[in-house]
């Protein structure tokens, strides 16, 4: 049996993200406000409770409470919350954030993401993730993107390998959340995998992938499953 070795690695930490404005065909990212989103965002997710199932946070119960969670997430120091705003509305949809970021070895992870029904299945919603995974890998120059979220979120494990993150497994009894026991599933993408994975995106996202009544000819998970 041949002895493990290691491999020398020529590596810098990167920046911590930061706040920042992401621009695509669809959807605009930029810096959570509650002065600026919290009207939209309200009306947005105003009666759909069912949003929070997964979240660490529970339900805003009025206006003034979500302007105070938004407020919170603005100054939160170990994470960076961005407002997901669909070009066709200019109105903020949802949000979703930078978090366990590691900068010295190149790791973060996408998380803490609410869609509001409006934004769910969209285009936007797809571009917001392709916008976040670019500024990640292509300015920043991390190593490693992580989605995790709880293992009986069938929807989220469906949206990661959608996305063309890896399934790496569970990590049993990880989190205890809102009185649970938690089982999380990880998923990863690199940045030896982004430029495939970026390709696919930006086929997908390209107006002739929709036809006139804005229906997708080729899925993304299509695309994806043709590069491996």
């Amino acid at each position: 049996m041949t002895e493990p070795t290691l491999i020398p690695l020529d590596w810098k930490p990167v920046p911590v993200p930061g706040p920042v404005t992401l621009r695509g065909r669809y959807v605009t990212l930029e810096p959570l406000n509650a002065e600026s989103h919290t009207a939209d965002l309200w009306q947005a997710v105003c009666g759909h409770d069912e949003l929070w199932t997964w979240l660490f946070e529970s339900p805003c119960a009025t206006e003034s409470d979500l302007h105070s969670a938004i407020e919170k997430k603005q100054a939160a120091t170990g994470a960076v919350f961005l407002a997901i705003v669909p070009v066709a509305t200019e109105r903020a949809a949802g949000w979703a954030s930078y978090m366990r970021m590691e900068p010295a070895h190149g790791v973060v992870e996408v998380g803490s993401i609410l869609l509001s029904p409006s934004l769910q299945r969209t285009t936007a919603a797809t571009e917001a993730m392709y916008l976040m995974a670019g500024h990640i890998f292509d300015h920043l120059g991390y190593r490693r993107y992580e989605w995790k979220c709880n293992a009986l979120n069938l929807p989220s494990r469906r949206a990661a390998e959608r996305l063309g993150f890896t399934f790496e497994g569970i990590f049993r009894q990880h989190l205890v959340i809102k009185g649970q026991s938690r089982d999380s599933a990880w998923f990863s993408m690199l940045d030896s995998e982004w430029p495939a994975r970026k390709q696919a995106f930006e086929t997908w996202l390209a107006p002739e992938n929709f036809d006139e009544e804005g229906r997708q000819r080729q899925s993304l998970s299509q695309i994806v499953a043709t590069q491996t």
